[in-house]
């Protein structure tokens, strides 16, 4: 069949979890064996998250073709098992910046460029190139913000426009809403929802379905009420109660009947039942744990945790798969100095020193470094933790005490990492990133071949800061080994010591390619060993 759309929006706040909602029915429908598709629409003008703080936004999640893109396609990805792409998302910065590049080269034939219907026009590219892009039978887009945000009508209108150009069988809307307790009165409220619903009518859009976001079960008079003033049919009416954990929205959807709501309106009613066994599984293991492990992330964004969301996640999935529970405990790197390390990290049975860029808390990473590798507890570094773990080598192993980064200190006389030759002269910063996915060779008998349990894989970069391959030798030579490098570049991937008992670092971020069933071999071996 030709690929259905639906629209997920939000309504009343922001934070309700479109995305693991979308994700959620996406999760569904694929379990009934369907090939789903899924993208997110972000009305910030920026064109694309990678210049924002993570404080700004949360982290930059990295397709493996080298999209930056919002973290709501980690969730996406970890939910459904998929690779997504360019194409899976859309900035309002990336609509206008190639409508004012076409503009400029004359393709709009001399007539006056507006949102109407140039912009909208643009959007609904994007959403259809994907659904034609492969043989999908089901696109889920999801609408970033709040229906009312001025950012966000052209996104609306061009959806709108959508439903009718493609006919109601072949697109429909889910519109995601907040019921608010109000514990003073002891009584549910269905006003804010009714409101969200009447936004979104004036602007042209009646949802088709319902999920209302409550913090108790809703009762069926409540939710007959809604579907009268909504104009909703009372079956698609369906509700979200907080869980525990968000991997368990996909089975709360599945007793509420989302996905068979969804493809009855579609008028699709031959479809097989949902498998979800393993997802099931995957909750029970989840919630019966057999031990619990510390770990100590080391970061300087550590205030907002949505910073490390990939990070966070990959440690769920690798501590269900090692039936435990990693208790994650965040260490901000400003803080910590050579004379309060050991006492700061105590009682930590593995250290991660997350990614990051900048100068401001790398010398805290340092030294939590240097006390995992001196201290002979398990040490896990991504990107500039790799870094780190590489001056800390050249600093208090090799005896360069001036060794850093030319990112941090330009003069070092031990540039120990820098700054890719390819991209000496390029000024703009976006442009020297090396981004997405890369090969790594893994060399034989080492931690990384072993963990992997392959000569090959490819992991996802956002970085452009590197190991200096001239110092390689001298760190090779001090027990600092090389265990994975990309053969094309001769860029080391992965750094390892084997004479400790877990101390591995890698240049990539293997976060990205962790899933519920599918967990990262990283992960996985890191949390084996601390769980030992």
């Amino acid at each position: 069949m030709a690929a259905k759309y639906i629209f997920v929006t939000g309504g009343v706040v922001s934070s309700l979890g479109k995305g693991i909602v979308a994700a959620s029915l996406g999760n569904l429908l694929q379990a009934r064996g369907y090939r789903v598709a899924i993208q997110k629409l972000d009305p910030y003008l920026n064109v694309d998250p990678g210049t924002l703080n993570p404080y700004e936004h949360g982290e930059c999640y990295v397709t493996v073709d080298g999209a930056v893109t919002d973290l709501d396609l980690g969730h996406y990805e970890r939910f459904l098992g998929i690779n997504t792409t360019q194409a899976n998302t859309v900035t309002t910065g990336r609509i206008y910046q190639t409508v004012i590049e076409r503009e400029r080269k004359g393709e709009y034939n001399g007539k006056t460029v507006q949102v109407i219907p140039h912009i909208t026009d643009e959007i609904k590219r994007r959403i259809l190139r994907l659904g034609s892009c492969c043989e999908y039978d089901f696109v889920i887009t999801e609408i970033g913000g709040t229906v009312g945000d001025i950012e966000g009508l052209p996104y609306i209108e061009a959806v709108r426009q959508l439903r009718y150009e493609l006919g109601a069988g072949n697109a429909l809307f889910v519109h995601l809403t907040l019921v608010p307790y109000v514990k003073a009165a002891g009584e549910l409220k269905s006003k804010p929802t009714q409101h969200s619903v009447k936004l979104l009518l004036e602007n042209g859009v009646q949802p088709d379905v319902l999920v209302l976001r409550t913090e108790k079960d809703l009762p069926k008079e409540f939710r007959k009420k809604i579907a009268l003033f909504c104009n909703v049919d009372p079956d698609a009416v369906t509700q979200s109660v907080d869980v525990p954990t968000i991997y368990e929205v996909p089975l709360v959807m599945q007793e509420e009947k989302l996905d068979e709501v969804v493809l009855k309106k579609f008028g699709i009613t031959n479809a097989k039942e949902a498998n979800m066994t393993a997802w099931k599984k995957f909750i029970e293991k989840y919630k019966q744990p057999k031990k619990t492990v510390n770990v100590g992330l080391v970061g300087k964004y550590v205030e907002l945790h949505d910073a490390y969301k990939s990070i966070l996640e990959s440690f769920i999935h690798a501590g269900v798969h090692n039936e435990c529970t990693v208790k994650i405990h965040f260490f901000q790197s400003e803080n910590i100095t050579e004379q309060n390390v050991a006492e700061t990290l105590k009682g930590m049975q593995g250290i991660m020193v997350a990614p990051g860029f900048g100068e401001r808390g790398m010398e805290g990473k340092i030294q939590a470094v240097r006390y995992a590798r001196e201290g002979k507890v398990p040490f896990f570094g991504i990107s500039l933790g790799m870094q780190c773990a590489v001056i800390e080598f050249a600093r208090n192993v090799l005896g360069y005490k001036d060794a850093h980064s030319t990112e941090i200190n330009p003069s070092t006389k031990h540039n120990v990492i820098d700054v890719m030759e390819g991209q000496k002269n390029i000024s703009n910063p976006s442009g020297t990133m090396r981004l997405g996915g890369y090969e790594c060779t893994l060399k034989k008998g080492t931690l990384a071949q072993k963990t992997y349990g392959q000569a090959e894989v490819t992991e996802r970069h956002r970085h452009r800061y590197e190991l200096n391959n001239e110092f390689l030798p001298e760190l090779e030579q001090a027990g600092m080994l090389a265990s994975g490098v990309n053969e094309q570049t001769k860029l080391v991937e992965i750094v390892e010591i084997p004479s400790h008992p877990f101390f591995i670092a890698t240049q990539f971020q293997p976060e990205f390619q962790s899933s519920v069933l599918k967990p990262h071999p990283l992960f996985m071996a890191f949390v084996k060993k601390i769980a030992e």
